[in-house]
């Protein structure tokens, strides 16, 4: 395990990425629910990010990509997210779980399956999620060819292995660790409080940790999110190579600008970093 930047990364706020050698991941959207900014807001962090577009925020995903394509989450702004990056097909859909803002872009995938691939998608999550999304979604239940994951299944797919971890948010909820051809392991765990025993134990000493770090302040949801500081904690106590902040309201529970936020990580040497729109380091 390794304390030093991944190989690489890429801001792509403007242009699309594409991983230069093997699967890479690209992080759609790094904000909560809300968004930053948040249409209804006026704070610091919004005003903010309404002037710079470095400081904006949308609601999170990420994206695997290498000789095919895998999405984790749909959120809401999914559309516009691949447009950004350039995705013509997608070939795989993983789900944390069924919250809309991991959820509400799933329309968006079913005219690529009615008009262009033709068959059913497939697609992976815990039991209670794929209850939630099918609920959601009764729709396009015959667009979907959905794998049940247990918690701690395994499976491989375009040289990377995932295995579903259970955290501490809505019921049927799972981290993903990402296993890479070159032996780096990557955690993804976008809506989670402290993580359980045992999901701990699996990643501790994960190359690159990227963890809910929903609240600035106080955290008034400890059993479903973390604040930044609680994130850190338990990324640095994991041994994490690097820490990456996701799912970033900037106005719960104190607003904090970007700039602000930066200014205050600067005394851990770039082991710990905000996630950005756009941002790609390799697996």
């Amino acid at each position: 395990m390794s304390a030093s930047t991944p190989a690489a990364q890429t801001p792509s706020a403007t242009a699309p990425t594409a991983p230069s050698s093997g699967p890479a991941l690209t992080f759609l959207g790094t904000g909560a629910g809300c968004g930053v900014p948040a249409f209804f807001c006026e704070c610091p962090a919004c005003e903010e990010a309404r002037r710079d577009p470095r400081a904006r925020r949308g609601d999170c995903g990420v994206l695997v990509r290498n000789e095919r394509t895998l999405l984790l989450d749909t959120p809401p702004d999914l559309r516009r997210q691949l447009e950004r990056e350039g995705v013509r097909a997608v070939d795989r859909v993983l789900w944390t779980h069924a919250h809309f803002d991991h959820l509400g872009g799933l329309g968006e995938l079913e005219y690529m399956v009615r008009l262009v691939t033709g068959a059913p998608l497939p697609c992976a999550a815990s039991p209670a999620a794929r209850a939630g999304i099918l609920a959601e979604f009764h729709y396009l239940d015959d667009i979907l060819d959905f794998q049940e994951l247990a918690p701690f299944d395994e499976f491989a797919f375009d040289d990377v292995r995932y295995t579903a971890l259970p955290v501490t948010h809505a019921p049927g909820t799972y981290g993903y660790l990402m296993e890479g051809p070159s032996g780096r392991r990557t955690f993804y765990a976008s809506d989670t409080g402290a993580l359980p025993p045992e999901t701990a134990e699996r990643v501790r000493g994960a190359d690159a940790l990227i963890m809910d770090a929903t609240f600035w302040g106080r955290n008034w949801s400890p059993g479903a999110h973390h604040s930044v500081q609680e994130t850190i904690e338990e990324g640095l106590a994991l041994g994490a190579g690097t820490i990456y902040l996701t799912h970033l309201a900037m106005h719960y529970d104190t607003p904090i600008t970007l700039a602000e936020l930066e200014a205050r990580l600067e005394p851990y040497d770039g082991r710990v970093r905000c996630a950005a729109d756009g941002l790609t380091i390799l697996l």
